[in-house]
């Protein structure tokens, strides 16, 4: 069987296995009595950065951790980039205040954690336990703050999370146990092709495995993010559509790598140096942008959707050229750090500044 064909085929079990996973341990959490809520910000939330892990966790074991930290740190670049963007055209995006508040710095703050963790080029043990730890931290402080705030419920998992009615088939702790046992085979399969044809790709295109997670493996395991904040963007839940995606980043700094970290024993995740000179600054920048973008107006507007858009177009047209050592590398390099990036800047303080401006009057 081709390369390409196990690739496919291990998108769609990762995919399938994530929809399983969510389905299997939603119901058996509700059959405990655990509410919507809670299950939504733990079940739910994790269930959509499933493939990440898996895919992540899977490469460490392997030994292939180019494609571990990659595939976290193109995920994020993707999520902020290319699903807001294109959320944003099918409907300017409304920005949560909550998000502006807490969300995005604690997502900022994990991105700095991971760049200053990194700077020694391996995420060791240490370095992962640290990880995970903040990870539950987090969540046991969303599910405290949301049980805090007395909600009643929240839209966005109540509508497709639903306690199993009495009599379905999914209604009883054998099947759900079922669901989420036959939804972890099939991401530890998927995940074992996708990294596989990954590395064939990678040698029969002839760059480096990094350039591969850092584009089609980290676009393929993003997929459960795109489908939900594309249809939260077309049935109006707008707000939903952002805070999957800045969720997701911080799930998968936190999570993705700190579990692959833990189990790439004994040197750990070494961290390519090309990923430490420019991804992952990319990525840290992306995190930064998000403040200001969403600051103007308390939301993202088509046109700054369709930045997000050119500047993932930009992005992975840099990977390309560098990958092939193309003459226009230089020149179009030159292009974006003299006229691309500071026109871009000076647009986005106006804008802040016309917000603060309109808000004030």
């Amino acid at each position: 069987m081709s390369t390409a064909v196990f690739f496919g085929l291990g998108l769609v079990l990762l995919v399938l296995g994530a929809n399983s996973l969510v389905r299997g341990a939603s119901k058996l959490a509700f059959s405990f009595g655990i509410s919507p809520l809670v299950v939504g910000l733990t079940v739910v939330a994790f269930g959509t950065s499933a493939p990440e892990v898996a895919v992540s966790v899977g490469a460490a074991l392997e030994g292939t951790t180019d494609i571990a930290v990659g595939n976290v740190v193109g995920s994020n670049i993707f999520n902020v980039l290319f699903i807001l963007g294109v959320s944003a055209l099918i409907a300017p995006l409304i920005v949560n205040l909550q998000l502006i508040r807490q969300e995005v710095p604690i997502m900022i703050g994990a991105s700095v954690l991971l760049l200053l963790l990194s700077l020694d080029g391996v995420l060791s043990w240490i370095d992962g336990a640290i990880l995970v730890v903040l990870m539950v931290a987090y969540t046991a402080f969303l599910v405290i703050q949301s049980r805090s705030q007395a909600q009643a419920g929240n839209t966005e998992f109540d509508v497709e999370n639903q306690p199993a009615k009495p009599g379905a088939w999914d209604s009883r702790w054998p099947a759900q146990l079922g669901l989420i046992s036959f939804g972890l085979f099939l991401l530890v399969v998927g995940s074992d092709w996708l990294v596989g044809s990954a590395v064939e790709f990678a040698k029969v295109m002839g760059v480096s495995d990094v350039v591969i997670a850092l584009t089609i493996v980290s676009a393929g395991t993003s997929l459960p993010e795109v489908a939900t904040s594309v249809a939260a963007a077309l049935k109006g839940e707008r707000d939903i559509a952002v805070g999957n995606v800045v969720g997701s980043c911080t799930f998968n700094i936190l999570a993705c790598l700190g579990l692959a970290s833990l189990v790439a024993l004994p040197a750990g995740l070494q961290v390519a140096s090309s990923i430490m000179a420019f991804d992952m600054w990319v990525m840290l920048a992306v995190a930064f942008a998000c403040l200001p973008i969403f600051l103007t107006g308390r939301e993202i507007a088509r046109w700054e959707g369709a930045v997000f858009l050119a500047y993932y177009t930009a992005y992975v047209v840099y990977l390309v050229l560098n990958a092939q050592g193309h003459d226009a590398l230089d020149l179009y390099s030159n292009t974006m750090l003299s006229f691309v990036v500071p026109i871009t800047v000076i647009t986005l303080v106006v804008s802040v500044l016309r917000g603060k401006s309109q808000a004030a009057t």
